[in-house]
């Protein structure tokens, strides 16, 4: 998702954490610092965080892990980590607990042994760009060490009082999930905090706001998977995101994979949906939503009406419903049945 072209607000987007990033302000004078303070902390995110930089926190606290797995497979390790990287062990397990354990944060190794073990461009680089995108995601794909089949999710002990990170030998850490959104809704909250106007900062589709919105408040084009903006839709107060089986694609042995495992398979979920956008009062939260959808398939649209969650999903088909209090800037609507 990316913001409208509008008259008033100024934005600008960069390459970072593996994504476009973005920052639109209401007053033109505050877009240089918000650059900066944009930049700044997706620095200190990426080095908290990234899986595939071995300086990052995260990636040592893994390389850790699965050192232990090799010398005593049943330990565990019991790690007081940094304020960062604590804040988003912190949203990670608020995702877990508002999906009932759908959206975890321990399933690195699982996303190892799917072929994403670096930079998408890095993985794209050896197994190739799907170029078709009805391919099938196996479902037979094992975990390491792990027969195929139903299982049950591993949850993530974090003590978010302490700080305290408890991990099994070999259970590997990824924070796709909610890191971004978290830093999203963090990034905003600084930035109108500490200036004037209103701000957006767009991280990857994690879509954040603070501050006083524009008069006609925030217009948020919604790319579809071909790249192309097919609707948007205008908020005030609101976050968005976007959890897509489309953008973040690779073959593997053959076999096209994304990047939104089902805990319960260990392998990429199997979704008639290929998007799903979700609105909340939060990136958090909306970022839970819509990663969740993503996994609940023919679930999903009452999973997120009984919570309450304005959604857009589009199924392979192109076909899109949406569930109560969803509109486009043009006051359409379609309803999930």
């Amino acid at each position: 998702m990316i913001p409208a072209a509008t008259a008033g607000p100024v934005s600008q987007t960069l390459a970072a954490i593996g994504t476009t990033v973005g920052v639109t302000c209401t007053d033109p004078d505050e877009l240089t610092r918000a650059v900066s303070v944009l930049r700044a902390r997706l620095g200190a995110l990426d080095v908290a965080v990234s899986r595939f930089r071995g300086d990052s926190e995260l990636a040592r606290i893994n390389a850790r892990s699965g050192a232990l797995a090799a010398a005593d497979p049943g330990g565990s390790l019991r790690i007081v980590v940094g304020t960062t990287l604590a804040a988003c062990l912190a949203a990670a397990l608020r995702t877990e607990r508002l999906t009932g354990g759908l959206v975890t944060a321990t399933l690195g190794a699982e996303l190892v042994a799917c072929g994403y073990d670096a930079d998408l461009d890095e993985v794209r680089a050896r197994g190739g760009r799907p170029d078709d995108f009805s391919a099938p995601v196996t479902r037979d794909f094992p975990a390491p060490g792990r027969a195929p089949g139903r299982r049950r999710p591993r949850a993530l002990d974090f003590d978010s009082g302490y700080g305290l990170l408890l991990l099994p030998a070999g259970v590997a850490l990824d924070l796709g999930a909610s890191a971004k959104a978290w830093a999203a809704d963090t990034i905003a909250a600084e930035l109108a905090a500490t200036g004037s106007g209103g701000y957006l900062v767009n991280l990857g589709g994690d879509i954040a706001v603070a501050g006083p919105p524009p008069a006609d408040g925030w217009s948020i084009g919604i790319r579809d998977g071909d790249g192309e903006i097919r609707e948007s839709v205008r908020g005030t107060g609101q976050a968005f995101a976007t959890s897509s089986t489309r953008a973040r694609t690779w073959r593997h042995r053959g076999m096209v994979h994304h990047h939104i495992l089902d805990p319960r398979l260990g392998i990429p979920a199997r979704s008639r949906w290929v998007q799903v956008t979700c609105a909340a009062p939060d990136a958090v939260q909306a970022n839970a939503a819509s990663t969740a959808a993503i996994i609940l398939d023919d679930r999903a649209p009452r999973w997120l009406r009984e919570r309450g969650v304005p959604a857009r999903l589009v199924a392979a088909d192109g076909r899109v419903v949406t569930t109560p209090g969803w509109e486009s800037s043009d006051g359409s609507a379609r309803r999930a049945r």
